[in-house]
């Protein structure tokens, strides 16, 4: 059985592995000082705001809610909210996952044919608020919104440090930003893509293990409730395990109950298991982004890349005529047009040429091949949802600030970023936490 904690297989020359799936091993703007400090002091801290793709009409058999929240993640208000409405939390949608560890403002929708929210009881919650509510006729999908707007105090430096925040919030506007899945893909112990490695495996019982057992990293983390796991004592782990920890909590009952390892894995909560399976295609996707940014071609196309248009989100094939084409640089420099990478799944968009053989060397490098994705559909009856992602993305209206407040001295950043991006990227740029070691400290 392979170990899902030390991955098989290697990438290929000039791929990361992708067990970096976290930190970049090599910054955009090297050249530019990092302010260092933190982020996330207080909730208070970072801010997001979803912008929709759309506004309610008015009418139809889905109440929309405009919710402020803080400090809960949107799967846990998602569930009091169905609890709120009477309804199963299918009826419940949302446009994206916004983090626990800030005050965050998003969109959800419920389904109540022929009832509105003046229906029922104003939704009281010590966490967040509903700042509006409306109908609409269709129930709010993943990806239903244009992006997010984010306002974010970096703390423990020096307000001056402002000025090589907004060189480098300039250099990622004029280049666009490599668009890595944050930190927050991979969960409080950063392996939720081995998690997601495993269930493709179809082994659940290591998928389980990584779940629920002890973390050397992070040895104080449910230490008493993941200690009795390991020594298998299910019921003391359940009793033990946080209530906020509902996923982990859902599999030990069924495990307590006597579900072997494949029937707890099912039991998961169905965005819980997608998930885990997309923190493993992140992951993978990160490592071919590696790549580009360290030969340089990650604003630029390759004779087999599949390029992404950002207006329309379509791909097409970037042939040598593309290449070629003299519209092709203004077009990647106004970043109109970008290079893609994989969202690895049975009957994805591949690419061609180099560029595939470096994305499957990706892939090996998490140990996986395409015939295990192949083999995982079948098992499940369903595939992965793949697609094609682009390299980067547009940073927009962004502006850095200096000052202080009750708290310290800080440096505020704001931005604009499409949906699916992460904010994370952008301050890892400004701050440089030390992981590239050419970068200008």
């Amino acid at each position: 059985m392979v170990d899902p904690r030390r991955p098989e297989g290697r990438a290929g020359p000039g791929v990361p592995d992708a067990g970096t799936h976290v930190s970049p091993p090599r910054y955009l703007t090297r050249d530019i000082p990092g302010i260092g400090g933190v982020i996330k002091q207080r909730p208070e801290d970072f801010f997001v705001e979803e912008i929709p793709l759309y506004t309610p009409r008015g009418e139809g058999e889905h109440v929309y809610l405009f919710i402020e929240k803080r400090g809960v993640s949107t799967l846990d208000m998602i569930d009091v909210v169905a609890r709120h409405f009477g309804v199963s939390r299918r009826a419940v949608g949302y446009a994206g996952l916004k983090d626990k560890h800030a005050v965050t403002r998003q969109v959800v929708s419920v389904h109540v044919p022929g009832k509105s929210a003046a229906d029922f009881p104003e939704l009281i919650h010590e966490r967040f608020t509903v700042l509006w509510a409306d109908q609409h006729v269709n129930k709010l999908r993943r990806g239903h919104l244009s992006g997010n707007r984010f306002s974010i105090r970096i703390r423990g430096v020096d307000p001056a440090s402002a000025i090589a925040a907004a060189r480098t919030l300039a250099r990622l506007a004029g280049t666009g930003v490599p668009n890595r899945f944050g930190e927050q893909r991979f969960g409080q112990f950063q392996i939720n893509h081995l998690i997601g490695r495993a269930l493709v495996l179809g082994d659940d019982k290591s998928a389980l293990d990584l779940m629920l057992g002890p973390h050397p990293s992070h040895p104080d983390s449910q230490a008493q409730a993941r200690r009795a796991y390991a020594e298998g004592r299910l019921a003391d782990a359940l009793h033990m395990m946080p209530r906020s920890l509902g996923t982990e909590r859902e599999a030990l009952r069924l495990l307590v109950r006597g579900a072997d390892a494949r029937r707890a894995s099912m039991g998961m909560r169905e965005e819980a298991r997608g998930f885990f399976l997309s923190a493993m295609q992140s992951a993978v996707f990160n490592a071919v982004l590696d790549g580009r940014v360290s030969d340089e071609t990650f604003d630029r196309l390759v004779e087999g890349d599949l390029a992404f248009v950002h207006g329309s989100r379509a791909v097409f094939p970037a042939d040598r005529g593309v290449i070629e084409d003299p519209a092709t640089p203004d077009r990647l420099r106004r970043i109109e047009i970008s290079p893609t990478g994989p969202m690895w799944a049975e009957g994805m968009p591949t690419a061609s040429g180099s560029v595939h053989e470096a994305e499957v060397a990706a892939l090996a490098g998490l140990g996986l091949t395409p015939e295990n994705l192949e083999a995982f559909s079948r098992r499940e009856g369903r595939g992965l949802e793949g697609d094609r992602r682009p390299l980067r993305i547009p940073l927009i209206d962004p502006d850095a600030e200096g000052g202080a407040d009750e708290h310290g001295p800080y440096v505020r950043v704001s931005f604009e970023l499409p949906r699916g991006s992460f904010a994370t990227v952008v301050l890892r740029e400004i701050m440089k936490p030390r992981t590239d070691p050419d970068a200008s400290p």
